[in-house]
């Protein structure tokens, strides 16, 4: 039997290259990927993506306004979802970007980097956002880390970043001035502040691993 995955269009978000990174992935597996604004294809896909980009109020609103919002609940609760980027900030409990107000399915806060005056080790600034290759540390092994080299690179575009309550919730830490959270899981969810979609094979490799992940 076919497995489904869909990439959630709520009308934020880097869907676009999201979407043709998880159809790649997918080439050759039996999995279909709908790119979906329709809740019910959401409730009956087997798994669930979850991009994000720009201002987490306006993708809080989006995501609600769009009526997707009981769906993903409801992937959250019981099926593997990805988060992406704000789709991971989203998780947490709160934001402090326009003091906003997370899906609480993750205990912790988004935080702004406080980089101002610090200086990288070839003495420049910090730059907010971060842009660019860095890092990845996998804090504990993973399923979604399958195959993928401890400390290998991934690419970020953020000015904010996941704070979990829990350690055990922080599958992933990246250095920038201070060492933060790049990824997170809890039960049958994992989600990254970097772009697999533009992490190039390292990327992919993490997408392909998802779509077989049973949590």
């Amino acid at each position: 039997m076919t497995s489904t995955v869909a990439v959630v269009d709520y009308g934020m978000g880097n869907l676009k290259s999201v979407s043709q990174a998880v159809i790649k992935a997918a080439e050759g597996s039996g999995v279909e990927v709908v790119i979906t604004q329709r809740a019910d294809q959401v409730f009956k896909a087997d798994r669930i993506v979850l991009p994000g980009q720009g201002a987490i109020r306006d993708c809080m609103r989006e995501l609600r306004d769009s009526g997707m919002l009981e769906a993903v609940l409801d992937a959250a609760a019981r099926k593997p979802m990805l988060g992406v980027c704000v789709g991971m900030q989203m998780l947490l409990d709160h934001s402090e970007e326009q003091d906003t107000p997370g899906l609480g399915l993750i205990p912790g806060t988004v935080k702004r980097f406080r980089l101002d005056g610090r200086l990288q080790d070839d003495g420049s600034r910090f730059k907010v956002p971060q842009m660019g290759w860095n890092r990845v540390r996998q804090e504990f092994a993973h399923p979604l880390w399958g195959g993928i080299p401890d400390e290998s690179w991934f690419y970020f575009v953020h000015s904010f970043h996941a704070a979990p309550s829990e350690v055990r919730h922080s599958a992933g830490t990246t250095e920038y001035g201070e060492r933060f959270t790049s990824a997170v899981t809890r039960d049958n969810i994992f989600a990254t502040q970097f772009h697999p979609e533009k992490s190039a094979d390292l990327g992919l490799a993490l997408y392909r691993n998802f779509l077989h992940w049973m949590p």
